[in-house]
C-alpha cells in the first residue's frame, strides 16, 4: 500500500510539471510530439531521414532521452536538426520536470517539439510530457504480440507505427494480426505502417506532422 501511495505522489507531482509545459507550449502554439518504442525499434532512423525535409518546412527541435551516451542526439545535430540530449542514469522514461530543463534553451520562434522518449515500453506509457499526441512505434523483427504483451503503452497513444515493414518477409511477423490486436486495445489509435530502409510509409509520417501542427495552430 505504501508502495502504491508513493508511485501515485510521484505520478502527481509529474501530472503538475506537465500542465505547465502544455500550458507554455499552448500559448507559443507550439505542436509537441512523444514518440516511445522498446530500444532498436526505429525512432531516431526515422528522425534522421525524415526531419531534413520537415525542418525545411517548420522549425524544429528534437528532445532524446536514454540512459547513457548523447549518440542519438550527435546523429540528428550531424543532419542540422536542433537536438538536446536528457541522460537519465537509469530511470528508464523521462519525466516532465528533464523537459522543463530544455525550455530554456529552445528557440523563440520554435513551432515543433520532438521527445523522443526512453526505449521501454511500460514505463513510458505513465508519464505525461505535456504532448499533444504520443506516437508508439513497434518494429517487425520484434513479434506481433506486443501490443497484447503491454497494451497500456497502446491504449493511451494517439498514433501506432508499425516499422520496419521490410523486414517482414524475412521474420515471422503477421502484420494483419498485429494491426488488429492494436485496434482492440484502442479503436481511436490511428496507424501508419513504414520502412525508413525503403522509404516506404515515410511520406505519410511527415504529411501527418504538418497536419497537425496546422491544427494546432488553428487552435
Amino acid at each position: 500500500m505504501q508502495r502504491a501511495d508513493i508511485n501515485q505522489k510521484v505520478l502527481s507531482k509529474n501530472d503538475v510539471a506537465a500542465k505547465k509545459l502544455r500550458d507554455f507550449f499552448r500559448k507559443r502554439s507550439i505542436l509537441v510530439l512523444n514518440i516511445e518504442s522498446s530500444p532498436g525499434s526505429g525512432k531516431t532512423t526515422l528522425l534522421e531521414k525524415t526531419l531534413p525535409i520537415l525542418n525545411k518546412r517548420h522549425k524544429i527541435a528534437v528532445i532524446e532521452g536514454d540512459l547513457r551516451t548523447e549518440n542519438d542526439a550527435m546523429r540528428l545535430k550531424q543532419l542540422g536538426i536542433n537536438a538536446f540530449q536528457i541522460e537519465t542514469w537509469d530511470a528508464c522514461h523521462l519525466e516532465a520536470v528533464d523537459i522543463e530543463r530544455v525550455i530554456p534553451n529552445l528557440a523563440e520562434d520554435l513551432e515543433i517539439v520532438i521527445i523522443e522518449n526512453v526505449g521501454n515500453l511500460v514505463c513510458t506509457a505513465s508519464y505525461d510530457l505535456g504532448e499533444d499526441y504520443t506516437f508508439v512505434l513497434l518494429s517487425a523483427a520484434e513479434g506481433d504480440d506486443k501490443p497484447a504483451k503491454y497494451p497500456l503503452i497502446f491504449l493511451h497513444a494517439d498514433y501506432f507505427i508499425l516499422s520496419k515493414l521490410d523486414l517482414i518477409p524475412y521474420v515471422d511477423f503477421d502484420a494483419d494480426r498485429c494491426r488488429k490486436t492494436v485496434l482492440k486495445i484502442n479503436p481511436k489509435i490511428n496507424i501508419l505502417s513504414l520502412s525508413s530502409k525503403t522509404g516506404e510509409g515515410l511520406e505519410e509520417f511527415i504529411e501527418t506532422v504538418s497536419l497537425l501542427l496546422i491544427k494546432k495552430k488553428s487552435g
